[in-house]
């Protein structure tokens, strides 16, 4: 008989905030690597409704934009029987880990965050649950006995405070308690928005996922572009147009249209039409079965109570390890 353990399965955890319509950043950026990862197993997505909790402060609105992100899911085509998908604020253990984790964690550890500084520039209220994010960010990931969590550049020191909290608390306590998790730097693209920058919500500058006809094609034609007369040749890498089309086309469209654009008499009118109808293509059959969610919300309901249920299983027992090492079981 073999004296090797068998290796762990690994875990993927990655959670999606409610805080506005869905957009196409959000599709290239997340979702669009949850639904193909899924495949691999083992994988838990969660929508992280006390995260938004920081900036949407309606209650209705949060409700309606939760429920949006899970219709969203299901439409574009996640499989509730492949991953654990679920709400944030349906696993009472995640607070309450929030909590533990926050008596072994240093205060400058979170006064050296990166992003609460960022938000606080950029106007948000410093809040307590602002600055605490990392903290309830780490419970969320070591609730699931997580072992991997993708994610940008922009947070993987959410990661490194996460395996920085788990250590302290094991060592506080002398013992395994939480799993330390690694990241894994995304793949995703870049997505520009309308204005050329990064699409964001906080910026107004978004093209949501789901919108069609004339609302859409208004948004399209008012992505900003040079002033490149019409009879002269143009760069397609410096341009947002062409860099939106990319996310949809082909090796050889791509290739076809950055011709078009180093050629005479193709101008910008042209490009915006040919983004238009790829966003049309790709998004209309998700936008048939999103609109058909909306109108069976008890089946968005019911897939995420079931898969509550199924993550609970897990942060029961991870909460429990932890109130019986600190003395509270």
């Amino acid at each position: 008989m073999s004296d090797q353990k068998p290796e762990k399965t690994e875990r993927y955890l990655s959670g999606i905030q409610p805080t506005g319509q869905l957009h196409l950043g959000n599709y290239f950026g997340a979702i669009r690597q949850h639904i193909e990862h899924q495949h691999a197993g083992n994988s838990f997505y969660f929508i992280a409704n006390y995260h938004a909790l920081t900036t949407v402060h309606d209650a209705a609105q949060l409700r309606a934009y939760t429920f949006d992100v899970a219709a969203t899911y299901l439409a574009l085509g996640l499989d509730p029987a492949l991953c654990v998908f679920f709400r944030q604020s349906d696993i009472p253990e995640v607070p309450e880990l929030t909590w533990l984790l926050m008596t072994a964690t240093a205060m400058g550890d979170l006064q050296r965050a990166v992003s609460y500084k960022d938000k606080v520039e950029r106007g948000l209220p410093a809040s307590a649950g602002l600055f605490n994010y990392p903290v309830l960010m780490a419970a969320d990931i070591l609730a699931y006995e997580s072992t991997i969590v993708p994610v940008g550049r922009d947070q993987v020191q959410h990661v490194e405070m996460t395996r920085a909290m788990a250590r302290s608390f094991n060592d506080q306590y002398g013992q395994e308690v939480f799993t330390l998790p690694r990241h894994q730097l995304s793949e995703a693209p870049a997505v520009l928005g309308l204005d050329g920058a990064k699409m964001s919500k906080s910026y107004d500058n978004t093209i949501p996922l789901f919108l069609s006809g004339k609302p859409l094609k208004k948004l399209v034609m008012s992505i900003v572009t040079d002033s490149t007369p019409l009879e002269e040749p143009k760069d397609p890498e410096r341009c947002t147009v062409f860099a939106l089309y990319s996310l949809f086309a082909s090796a050889e469209e791509r290739a076809e249209m950055a011709s078009r654009y180093r050629g005479r008499g193709f101008g910008f009118g042209a490009a915006k039409q040919a983004l238009l109808e790829k966003i049309e293509e790709r998004f209309a059959a998700p936008r048939q079965r999103f609109e058909k969610l909306r109108a069976e919300p008890s089946f968005v309901e019911d897939v995420l109570r079931d898969g509550a249920a199924r993550a609970r299983a897990v942060a029961g027992a991870v909460a429990e390890r932890a109130r019986q090492a600190c003395g509270v079981g």
